[in-house]
Formats: C-alpha cells, sequence, structure tokens
C-alpha cells in the first residue's frame, strides 16, 4: 500500500459532530398524514413538513412508507423488469435506444462509462414527450419523443403506465410538501409539471459483477430534474454521501418503502436552501439488483431559477435562468457522443 496522505484524517475531536439522524442514515418518513384520508390531524401534517424540512436540509434524501401506490402495481412492474431482462440479449436489443429516440433498452458496454456495470430500460411518463432540437440556445425547434415497448413481457406498457400514474401522484404530494417546507404555498411547484412533462421511469438491472473493485453500478453523480423516487429491491447497493462529513452512507433497504431524493431544480428553485446531494450504487460479486426509478421532471419550456419568494437583497439569486429542455437534451446528448468537456451541471449557471 502506498504512504497515507494525513493532511486528509481528522482526529476525532474535530470530525463534525453528527445530530441523530446523520448517525442513523437517511430518515424514514411516515406519509401516513396526507394519505391516511380517513384521519385528519393538522398537527401531524405540521410534524411531517418539519421532517421533511430536516430531512432536505441534512441528507437530500429520504425514504417514505405509508407512501399510498398500491403494492399490487409495484409487484407488476418489478416481475415485468426481471422478465424483460431474462431475456437474450438478441431480444432486448429489438428495443434499443439510440439518437432519435432515446427511450428503450441500452447497457454499459454501449455507454462511453465503461464503468458502470448495468443495462437498463427507459419509458416516457408521457407520450408523446415535446423537447427541444438542440441544446443551443438560440434553436427554438421543438421534437418528441416517443415510447418503445417489447413484445415481452405481455402487457408491458399497461403496466409501466398504471405505475407510472400512482407514483406520479406521490411525487406532486412529496413536492407540495417540500414546498411548505420552504414556507411557500402548497402548490407552487405545480405549474411546472401540469403540461408536457418530461418526467421517465427507468428498469434498472445490475447482474453479479466478477470484479466489484473495478465497477460501479452507477458511478457517483447528482441527479438533474427535481425529485427521484425510487423503488429498490432487498439487496440494496446505494450510497449516499453524507453533507455532514462527506462520507459515503449505504442506504437499508425498507421493505416497500420508496427512497427519495431531491435533484438539481429543487437546489436552484430553493437558491440552495436544499441540495442534490452525490450519490453512487455499488456491485454485488454474487447476487443481481433490481431498482425503479422514476425521474420527475417539469416541462421542456420551464425556466429554472431560484424563485422570487426565496431571493431577496440579503439572499440574492444564486444561479442565472436556464432552459430546462436545453439542460436535458445537453445531458442526453452526452450518452451518444464523446464530450470533450465535463457535461452540463447547475453549478455552470452560478452566480460568482
Amino acid at each position: 500500500m502506498g504512504e497515507v496522505d494525513t493532511a486528509f484524517i481528522q482526529e476525532p475531536e474535530h470530525r463534525p459532530k453528527l445530530s441523530p439522524n446523520q448517525a442513523e442514515g437517511i430518515p424514514i418518513i411516515d406519509l401516513s398524514p396526507i394519505t391516511n384520508h380517513a384521519v385528519s390531524d393538522p398537527s401531524a401534517i405540521e410534524n411531517l413538513v418539519k421532517e421533511i424540512e430536516s430531512a432536505c436540509k441534512e441528507w437530500g434524501f429520504f425514504q417514505v412508507t405509508n407512501h399510498g401506490v398500491p403494492l399490487t402495481l409495484r409487484q407488476n412492474i418489478e416481475k415485468a423488469s426481471r422478465l424483460f431482462f431474462e431475456q437474450t440479449q438478441e431480444e432486448k436489443k429489438k428495443v434499443s435506444r439510440d439518437e432519435k429516440s432515446t427511450t428503450g433498452y441500452y447497457d454499459t458496454e454501449h455507454t462511453k462509462n465503461v464503468r458502470d456495470w448495468k443495462e437498463v430500460f427507459d419509458f416516457l411518463a408521457k407520450d408523446p414527450t415535446f423537447i427541444p432540437v438542440t441544446s443551443d440556445e438560440h434553436d427554438d425547434r421543438v421534437t418528441h419523443w416517443t415510447n418503445v415497448s417489447p413484445e415481452y413481457p405481455p402487457n408491458f406498457r399497461d403496466i409501466m403506465e398504471e405505475y407510472i400514474q400512482e407514483v406520479e401522484k406521490l411525487s406532486f404530494k412529496l413536492l407540495e410538501l417540500i414546498a411548505l417546507s420552504l414556507g411557500l404555498e402548497a402548490k407552487r411547484f405545480e405549474e411546472f409539471f401540469m403540461k408536457d412533462q418530461t418526467s421517465f421511469i427507468r428498469l434498472n438491472h445490475y447482474p453479479p459483477c466478477p470484479y466489484p473493485h473495478l465497477a460501479l453500478g452507477v458511478g457517483r453523480h447528482k441527479d438533474g430534474g427535481a425529485l427521484t423516487v425510487l423503488a429498490q429491491d432487498e439487496v440494496g447497493g446505494l450510497e449516499v454521501k453524507r453533507k455532514a462529513d462527506q462520507e459515503w452512507i449505504r442506504v437499508k433497504p425498507t421493505p416497500d418503502a420508496y427512497i427519495i431524493n431531491v435533484g438539481d431544480l429543487i437546489q436552484v428553485w430553493s437558491n440552495d436552501a436544499y441540495e442534490s446531494v452525490e450519490h453512487r450504487v455499488m456491485v454485488n460479486s454474487e447476487k443481481e439488483r433490481f431498482s425503479i426509478p422514476f425521474f420527475f421532471n417539469p416541462a421542456h419550456d420551464i425556466e429554472v431559477k431560484p424563485l422570487e419568494e426565496l431571493t431577496n437583497e440579503h439572499n440574492p439569486s444564486k444561479y442565472r435562468p436556464y432552459k430546462w429542455g436545453k439542460f436535458l437534451v445537453h445531458r442526453k446528448g452526452s450518452n451518444f457522443k464523446k464530450q470533450n468537456v465535463e457535461n452540463i451541471q447547475i453549478y455552470h449557471y452560478k452566480i460568482t
């Protein structure tokens, strides 16, 4: 082993002091105050909003239980995912994505990031999804993406659409709680999502990796959208960078729960009150792993900037405005073309 750089080792007394929430891992939040309509308790909802605020500030991640998404729909989509990925490579490639159609199947053999060890199927929440032709700010042309569906498993499209409908309802509920936690009107974010969403769902399959020290399921990254609502199986593997000390913390799977993380859009809208946090997926040498993230994204023509209610002369806007669709197209384009520079990030719009 090489020499250890002692400059980066913190003595125990100098390590950041962790709150109980930070020490235990990402919070688990019970959403029954807003999903159990038989009970109406304003104080319970107020406490729930405080839990959301604490989780967003300290972690940028949390898990939710009693979320209202029917278990049968989740079981259906998990089964469909397994059946699809069990097919031969030849069958899966019949619904491969390309530059014109960014939905469908791909594996890491055909991406620029060879360290990622997984295969994927993407499916749009809205079909068609309208999107700019290019990321050029001066090009106003709009095109659309559409879904492809495999012949197997049967009723694949119906299963996906039924599940998306329910997880989208959950996403709107979470946005309301986040808005309230920021001191905003509950429906403040709704206008960005009511027309021409660019949300999509992703089926992930991580095969067993014989060299887990050489690969990751997904490398360290932040999510560019508003919210990610993740269903993961019992194998686990998701790790979150804890804000307090920058340590990587494994997220323990909670049966039937969803893992939620705030994305870059929430960070910009909140003017850095809440932060999008780095995360990654570790591979397993013995077990395959499945996960299903739903990426909740606004319409392509939304101008993203800090909300007026959250900025003033003492807390000025920290970001220049940018168009969400242009940002998304730039990100997607990097999947097919080798970039000479780093892919676009929100800090490129940071006002310094």
